[in-house]
């Protein structure tokens, strides 16, 4: 049953960030999105999700080049069938995400995330999507506690934000609700622009919440209010039950262990 509100625009970013992936070097292809797991390139399990998701309507693809497209076939044929519209990459994320959003119409609430969101599943995407547009807010992102992402996947390195109210894992699943949140496309874009040089970034952000946060008294809540106070809109999180929603596939231990997991799943399944 699909959502009785205005169905989300969902954009994967697909490009690669560097031109040497690990990941798309260990898997012989070339891109980091076409790198199988469990037979099938990460790519399409993500747009599978979308497809199967009651939130969402039209797919975006952003990248990978056109001639990695056609090195696969399912994907090349749902490309030139209209079913997944393609767009070229931007030289960055943040470059990427901006230029797609310029195009959309104000009124469509936007789904972005990424194509190594290798475990990601319909119920992710909608219970994301049903969270983010009773929110209220402008622009949300998907966030999971540490300790449910540890306790689901012990001994495996998760990128981790430590808060005074818990450390955080990203998911990679962001929703723009509102013609404001384009402007957070904006601010992401001179954050990335930037990452490479700390004091400017700190400019960006704000001194006062980077001190809270190296003194550890910044939480979930007041980090969100300084963002919205620097971007002028409303910021907000979804805090997401499922632990897999923060594993994407950034390097190859991360590829090896989703393999692992769907291996798992596999067995498991009722034959």
């Amino acid at each position: 049953m699909k959502s009785t509100g205005q169905p989300y625009c969902a954009v994967i970013l697909a490009a690669d960030r560097d031109i040497n992936d690990p990941v798309a070097n260990a898997a012989a292809v070339s891109c980091k999105a076409l790198a199988p797991v469990s037979g099938r390139a990460m790519v399409l399990r993500v747009l599978d999700a979308l497809a199967d998701a009651r939130e969402v309507g039209v797919r975006i693809l952003v990248g990978p080049a056109m001639t990695s497209v056609e090195q696969n076939d399912e994907l090349a044929g749902l490309v030139r069938s209209g079913q997944v519209q393609w767009v070229a990459p931007q030289s960055t994320p943040s470059s990427s995400a901006f230029s797609v959003l310029q195009t959309l119409p104000n009124d469509v609430p936007v789904l972005l995330t990424t194509a190594d969101h290798a475990l990601l599943s319909a119920a992710v995407v909608d219970h994301f999507c049903t969270m983010a547009r009773s929110s209220g807010c402008d622009v949300l992102a998907g966030v999971a506690r540490h300790e449910l992402v540890a306790e689901a996947f012990p001994g495996t390195r998760r990128t981790v934000t430590r808060l005074k109210d818990g450390g955080y894992c990203g998911c990679n699943l962001f929703a723009f609700m509102t013609p404001q949140a384009r402007k957070a496309a904006d601010f992401w874009r001179k954050v990335e622009t930037e990452r490479k040089k700390p004091l400017r970034v700190v400019k960006v952000i704000g001194w006062v919440a980077v001190l809270r946060y190296l003194l550890g008294q910044l939480t979930l809540g007041q980090a969100l209010s300084r963002l919205s106070q620097r971007m002028n809109l409303q910021a907000g999180a979804v805090q997401m039950p499922f632990a897999e929603a923060a594993v994407d596939v950034d390097k190859v231990d991360d590829w090896l262990l989703v393999e692992s997991v769907l291996a798992k799943r596999q067995a498991e399944a009722p034959q």
